[in-house]
Parts: C-alpha cells; sequence; structure tokens
C-alpha cells in the first residue's frame, strides 16, 4: 500500500513539474499584461516622467473619442466578414472533402489548407502588399495582360478592406476546415444511414442532420474567430497603415499608435479594457444567443 503511496505522489509531482512552466509563461505573458494594463488605465504615463493617478479620467475622455468609436465600427465590420467567410467557406470545404475523397487526399488538403497559419501573419502581409500593390502587383499585371480593368486593390476604402479581408481568411481558413473535417469525420454513422434509407436528399440531410450535431464546433469557430478578428492588427499596419484615410483602421492599431507612437501608455490602455470589455459582451451574446440552436449530444 505505501509504494503505490508513493508512487502516486512521484506522479503527482511530476506533472506538477510538467505544467510549471506553462502556468508561469501563461501568468509572465498574458495574466500579469492583463492585470497590468487594468491598472495603468488609471494612471497618465509617456514613459518618460512618472506615472500620475488619474482614476477615471482616461475612461471619461474615450466615451468623447471618435477615433476609438470609428475603429470599433471598422474592427466589427471586418470581424464579420472574416468569421463568415472563414465558417462558411471552411465548412463547404470540409463538406467537399469528407464525401468525396480517400484519406491519403484529407490529409493533404488539411495539410494544404493549414499550412499558411504556420506562416507569421507579417511575413504574409508584406508578401500580400506586393501581390495585390496597384501599380507593380501580380495580379493587376495580369489584368492588364488580360485587357481587363486593373483594381486599386491598396488605394480605394472598398478595395483595401476587401483585401485586407481576403488576406486574413485565406490564412486562417486552414483552421475552421480541421476543425470541420473532425467534427464531420466524428458523426454517427447509423444516423446518417438511416437517413438515407429514409430517402432523405444530400441538403436535408445536412440541413437536418449534420448541420445540428456539428453545432457546437460551429460555435466554437464563430467564438474564436470574433476573438481573433477583433484584435485584428498585423494585415492592417503592414498593407495599409489604416488606410485609406480610416477605412482599415482596427482598435489595436489605434491602441498601438496611441502607445509607442504618442506615448500615451496610460491612454491606451484604457483602449485596451475597452475592447476587452467589448470581447467579453460580444462572447457572452454569443453564448446567449446560441441556446437556440445549438444542440449538444
Amino acid at each position: 500500500m505505501q509504494p503505490a503511496r508513493s508512487r502516486a505522489r512521484r506522479e503527482a509531482l511530476f506533472g506538477y513539474a510538467m505544467i510549471a512552466l506553462s502556468l508561469v509563461v501563461v501568468f509572465v505573458f498574458t495574466a500579469a499584461p492583463i492585470v497590468g494594463s487594468f491598472v495603468l488605465a488609471l494612471f497618465k504615463w509617456d514613459a518618460i516622467s512618472s506615472p500620475q493617478f488619474i482614476g477615471l479620467d482616461n475612461f471619461e475622455a474615450l466615451l468623447q473619442d471618435k477615433t476609438i468609436t470609428h475603429s470599433l465600427l471598422v474592427t466589427a465590420g471586418l470581424a464579420v466578414m472574416i468569421v463568415f467567410l472563414q465558417v462558411a467557406l471552411g465548412l463547404w470545404l470540409a463538406l467537399l472533402v469528407a464525401r468525396r475523397a480517400s484519406a491519403i487526399v484529407r490529409n493533404l488538403f488539411r495539410a494544404a489548407f493549414f499550412l499558411p497559419m504556420l506562416a507569421s501573419a507579417a511575413s504574409i502581409s508584406i508578401v500580400m502588399t506586393y501581390v495585390f500593390n496597384d501599380h507593380f502587383g501580380v495580379i493587376n499585371y495580369y489584368l492588364g495582360a488580360l485587357h481587363l480593368p486593373t483594381v486599386p486593390w491598396l488605394s480605394s476604402a472598398g478595395g483595401a478592406t476587401a483585401t485586407i479581408v481576403l488576406v486574413a481568411v485565406w490564412q486562417q481558413l486552414g483552421f475552421t476546415f480541421i476543425l470541420f473535417v473532425a467534427a464531420l469525420g466524428s458523426l454517427p454513422q447509423d444516423v446518417l444511414e438511416a437517413a438515407q434509407i429514409d430517402g432523405a436528399s444530400s441538403a436535408r440531410l445536412f440541413r437536418q442532420i449534420k448541420l445540428p450535431l456539428i453545432s457546437p464546433t460551429v460555435l466554437f469557430a464563430c467564438t474564436v474567430g470574433l476573438i481573433n478578428t477583433m484584435q485584428l492588427f498585423d494585415q492592417p499596419y503592414v498593407m495599409t497603415k489604416g488606410g485609406p484615410g480610416e477605412a482599415t483602421y482596427t482598435t489595436v492599431l489605434v491602441v498601438y499608435q496611441t502607445a509607442f507612437q504618442n506615448l500615451q501608455f496610460g491612454y491606451a490602455s484604457a483602449m485596451s479594457v475597452l475592447l476587452f470589455a467589448v470581447l467579453l459582451v460580444i462572447t457572452a451574446v454569443q453564448f446567449t444567443v446560441s441556446r437556440k440552436w445549438v444542440f449538444y449530444s
């Protein structure tokens, strides 16, 4: 009995040791900065002089700041378009692969779609800046070669918005694709076969059986997608600098410029806290609404 307890204790200590480093990383790089942002939002600090406590003045200034309001609207618009396309395309591609492809082909598609996620968003954005360049970009070059009108991808509000959405969707599509491939692969085959025997068409099979069964995965993809895209920074910063005008001026870009260009770290922290609160509200609304259409088996 004693050796068994000693072995269980050693195994528990080994497990704690394995997760200790991860907990330290989470605390140092996630929890501590979040707490620091909440505290710093109560101060006025330019990183040169000593911090000056000003209470809720930063938050009062946010209520009158039209720039942050505009950036939240821009970010929300981009997030809705990106998440909708990611979920719709990811599910459509997963259905095609699951229906007609062998295991080898499915694995090849998984690798191909997931590959862009291995590169950093900044490096992909640099490459895409040259691809979509108005004057010497690859796309406009071939459009001109085909005697088609060129598109002001990065110099017009609509073109810049579409370009940011396309690049973000292309890079993140592999994530939703793999989620839906896994979800479709875990569906109970006896239920699907029974529906097919009863004469259910492919459209009805998807709408009334497959979609309700994978609805938790749809909710997860939408929630994670919205949280990520509401923090969109790399593509607008590298490709458009928030322009033209303020067409792609996202909230995190405003936070970055306020903190590291204007040296208003307290005010930037207040913006971060506001974005954090907005994400909490959006996530709460998603889970509340999901009770009507998400089914857990």
